[in-house]
């Protein structure tokens, strides 16, 4: 059948010329015939012709150590040089206007985003409200520099300025479930990080990401710092959580029931912080009139409580 016959065919032919272990001309010729109808002859064909020549060989460089001195080993994310001069929130609300005045998709832009976020880490919790008075505006495409530049900000003060947004109401959904997430990422979160954050999560509107990206925090502060379960801030989180479980989690109706998963997984996402709500968890896991999905949460949120607890007395059977 025609389907069978070939349309398409193609050849290829190079010459190469070697000289003492190296390539010197390369000639080649391909040609590509389509056959629409094979029984009538007709068809189309192509032939295209290429050459490729050496013409200069280059003695090799030798590599000069003096070069070296200057030169160091680093990572690439996010280095920038320190700024030893006094960053001021006129400057900083300055560059959020030509930020404004810029294509937001050009290089420009993303240079000038990056130094806003390195500059607003040399601010004071003071001159960052000042700024945020002079700066909340939107640009022309509806885009707000500042806002989107405090969470990579990463400070005690830029977080406790997103906190008064959220709480104020200032900020859109969007781009308060943004900072909460953003929380999961601070390197190196510090107990005033926390001590901000902890009202929020009492608050009626509290979402999802609200305590989990909280208790992440609280999980990153205690990974690096010891016996953090002292922490005032840490132990105001964790009261806070712990009275959301009412001692072993009773739940009334279905919307208590999702809320309490919630703080259960919150609970587990806080890790050696939770160590004292063991005791609680233990008994929301062991009482089996409650919903097989309390209890298994409960027992989830044991994933990150250290073997010190002694997980194994706390919660001897859960059948």
């Amino acid at each position: 059948s025609q389907s069978e016959q070939q349309i398409l065919s193609s050849q290829l032919e190079c010459v190469q010329s070697i000289k003492d272990g190296v390539l010197e001309e390369a000639k080649c010729t391909e040609s590509d015939r389509v056959t629409l109808f094979p029984h009538q002859g007709s068809g189309a064909e192509t032939q295209t012709q290429s050459s490729l020549k050496l013409l200069q060989v280059q003695t090799e460089t030798l590599y000069n150590k003096g070069d070296s001195e200057d030169l160091f080993v680093t990572n690439i994310l996010y280095e920038r040089e320190v700024t030893k001069r006094e960053v001021t929130g006129e400057e900083v609300t300055e560059l959020v206007w030509k930020l404004c005045s810029v294509h937001r998709a050009s290089y420009e832009a993303a240079d000038l985003f990056m130094t806003l976020v390195f500059e607003l880490r040399h601010l004071s919790l003071e001159a960052l409200r000042a700024l945020w008075q002079r700066s909340s505006f939107k640009c022309r495409d509806n885009w707000q520099p500042l806002i989107d530049a405090l969470p990579s900000c990463a400070t005690e003060a830029c977080v406790v300025l997103m906190k008064d947004l959220i709480a104020s109401g200032e900020v859109e959904e969007d781009k308060v479930e943004y900072f909460f997430w953003s929380f999961t990422f601070i390197p190196n979160p510090t107990s005033g990080m926390i001590e901000s954050l902890a009202p929020l999560l009492k608050s009626p509107r509290a979402s999802q990401s609200c305590f989990l990206g909280v208790t992440a925090l609280v999980h990153r502060f205690c990974s690096a710092h010891s016996s953090c379960d002292v922490v005032p801030a840490v132990q105001s989180v964790m009261r806070t959580l712990g009275k959301f479980l009412e001692g072993n989690c009773t739940v009334r109706d279905s919307e208590h029931l999702s809320k309490m998963q919630l703080v259960l997984k919150a609970i587990g996402n806080a890790g050696l912080a939770a160590a004292s709500l063991a005791p609680a968890l233990s008994s929301c896991a062991s009482l089996k009139s409650h919903p097989v999905e309390i209890r298994l949460a409960a027992v989830q949120a044991f994933r990150r409580i250290p073997c010190s607890v002694r997980v194994r007395d706390l919660l001897p059977e859960v059948t």
